[in-house]
């Protein structure tokens, strides 16, 4: 087989395995009815937590949201694996301080690995280019469809000049704070309606 046949197959089959996995993850029983409007109200709850986090973690960040075209927030990527790994998480995008679209992220990843985590991930749309590149699209892929600079702090404590000059800007928050060193690659986004 080729690398990109084995590397398909290791794909569909970690996306498949998360399937599963987030299957039973779910907090509702079977007769649970949730409603549009108590997830879209819980996922804006959680955005604005996870923003709130990212200003007091990363000083400069609120002014550089605040200049950006738009904000893509997943408040909690979850992610679990044994061998294959998979992360799954549901997000919202902003532009003005005001939501105009709930999305999913998937990705999947293979190698020795066992375990399960959470984070946040967000993407800073620095340029109307890139944010109208992102909403044109019918499922954007990060680092195919656009490269995500991973944010990085300068030596003066805030986010690197060179950081706040890319297009698009990754943010990865663990509980301990910014998760330095990771790639958001690979990662496919997806407008999802609620």
């Amino acid at each position: 087989m080729t690398t990109l046949k084995l590397r398909t197959l290791a794909t569909v089959t970690a996306v498949a395995a998360a399937s599963m996995l987030f299957a039973g993850c779910t907090t509702t029983r079977p007769g649970d009815t949730g409603t549009s409007s108590s997830s879209r109200t819980s996922i804006d709850a959680q955005v604005d937590a996870s923003l709130s986090k990212l200003y007091q973690t990363v000083p400069g960040s609120r002014e550089m949201v605040s200049k950006a075209a738009g904000v893509l927030v997943f408040p909690s990527v979850v992610g679990a694996s044994l061998g294959v790994g998979a992360e799954y998480g549901r997000g919202a995008l902003r532009t003005g301080g005001r939501t105009q679209a709930y999305y999913s992220t998937t990705a999947g990843s293979i190698g020795f690995q066992a375990g399960a985590q959470s984070k946040a991930v967000i993407y800073v749309f620095n340029t109307q280019e890139s944010l109208a590149k992102f909403r044109n699209s019918k499922g954007w892929t990060a680092g195919a469809d656009a490269t995500v600079a991973v944010a990085t702090i300068g030596a003066n404590g805030s986010v690197d000049t060179n950081t706040i000059r890319q297009p698009v800007v990754g943010f990865v928050l663990t509980n301990v704070g910014l998760e330095a060193g990771v790639s958001v690659s690979g990662a496919k986004i997806t407008e999802i309606s609620l």
